[in-house]
Formats: C-alpha cells, sequence, structure tokens
C-alpha cells in the first residue's frame, strides 16, 4: 500500500546548514522542503509499485517535456533496475515523449 508525504502549509523546511547547496543558489534558497534522498526513496517506490501492479503486463511510460524529464528518467531507471534484478519475472518496458504548451492542448487520436 502506496501512502503519501503530508507537508503542512506551516512547515518551514530543513535548514540550509544541513546539506551542500551550489553557490549559484545560495542567495535564492531559505530552507530545503523535501531532501534528496527522500525525493529518490519515493521515485523508488513508485517504480516498485508500478513493477509490482503491472507484473508481466506492457507498460508504454510517457515523458511530458521538459519539465518532467528527471522524474522520468529516474523512475523509468530504477524501473529497469528492477527488470535487471528480479530474476525471471520482468515488465516490457517502451518509452516515449510528449510536449505540452501552457497555452495549447494538442490530442491525438490513432
Amino acid at each position: 500500500m502506496t501512502t503519501s508525504i503530508r507537508i503542512e502549509d506551516s512547515y518551514q523546511g530543513y535548514s540550509l546548514d544541513s546539506f551542500c547547496i551550489p553557490k549559484h543558489y545560495e542567495d535564492d534558497l531559505e530552507s530545503v522542503l523535501i531532501p534528496y534522498g527522500v525525493i529518490h526513496d519515493r521515485i523508488e517506490r513508485i517504480a516498485k509499485d508500478i513493477f509490482t501492479d503491472f507484473g508481466k503486463e506492457p507498460l508504454v511510460a510517457i515523458c511530458v517535456l521538459k519539465g518532467g524529464y528527471k522524474f522520468y528518467t529516474d523512475l523509468i531507471d530504477k524501473i529497469n533496475s528492477l527488470n535487471r534484478n528480479q530474476g525471471e519475472r520482468s515488465v516490457p518496458l517502451s518509452v516515449d515523449f510528449i510536449r505540452l504548451r501552457s497555452y495549447q492542448v494538442i490530442i491525438w487520436k490513432v
């Protein structure tokens, strides 16, 4: 069962002193809301859920460019890792990309 992570509106985040912040971000940040490791752990959990839910059913993963690219590649990497390391069990996976504009939505019907 997947659970969500809830961040209250009043949450102030973690102090920047606890992290290595790139120089060019130092003046722009006040705190870190969600640490990098927590994000990657959550992506790994999502990949495991997908792997379990789909079984051996084919999966088509579509990335919405450009904003979703980093999350998408991390998720696909973790699914591929599960495919390599689960013995005879794997999820057939194909990947694709789509680009949207905020002022225009294009829907293709096949």
